[in-house]
């Protein structure tokens, strides 16, 4: 939680608008001269986990940390209960790097950002250069590394309690892409268990975003 004395605000917005026209919020917040950090709560409209995570970390955010909280990048797919957005695309195959043209459960979309949800969060770390950016997922329960800072990742599993593990970089995905283009940044996936995380879980992913952020190198 922010420390008692310490500067934050708080703003809400529109980041910009899902396929089919859906608002996807952006909550800004903490300490504005603090370690920048993104956190996206859903991007695989099935894995919901995440959202009330992203929102306990809005409405009790960690002390020293400059916030930037998208609780729900998909809407649409939330909406249908599916992994990708409204024409089907799997945004987490859908970022530059490593991009290929992939069919089926794991559909790229016909380019690179050819999505706007995609777009949105590719613009958005562009502007804001995250220290670190924690994608939560389901249902591996771990903590997916394939790039930037070993020790960030570790140390996020440690404190959250899931298992961490260092895994391949998977084509056209968001850790992916941030950790080649922004060196010295940290993105990493978060995959939680199968179900809807109790609130005492759901604190404990929350705090462990802090801890990520206190052993990252790349402060303001």
């Amino acid at each position: 939680m922010v420390a008692a004395g310490e500067a934050h605000s708080r703003e809400t917005s529109v980041l910009g608008r899902s396929t089919l026209g859906r608002p996807i919020q952006l909550i800004e917040l903490g300490n504005p001269d603090g370690t920048p950090v993104l956190v996206v709560g859903c991007v695989h409209g099935n894995e919901p986990a995440g959202i009330g995570v992203a929102r306990l970390l809005a409405e009790h955010p960690p002390a020293g940390i400059h916030l930037w909280v998208v609780p729900m990048l998909n809407p649409d797919g939330r909406a249908r209960n599916t992994r990708g957005n409204a024409r089907g695309v799997d945004l987490n195959r859908n970022f530059p790097y490593r991009w290929r043209a992939l069919d089926g459960v794991y559909e790229s979309g016909a380019r690179p950002l050819s999505e706007p949800e995609a777009r949105l969060a590719y613009r958005l770390i562009l502007r804001i250069r995250p220290a670190v950016s924690i994608w939560f997922h389901q249902h591996l329960d771990l903590v997916w590394a394939s790039g930037g800072e070993a020790v960030v990742a570790r140390a996020y599993a440690r404190a959250s309690g899931l298992r961490y593990r260092r895994l391949p970089a998977l084509p056209g995905s968001a850790i992916d892409w941030q950790n080649h283009a922004l060196p010295g940044t940290t993105a990493l996936a978060v995959e939680l268990p199968v179900g809807s995380p109790s609130r005492a879980a759901s604190v404990r992913y929350a705090r462990a975003v802090a801890a990520a952020a206190r052993v990252s190198r790349r402060t303001p």
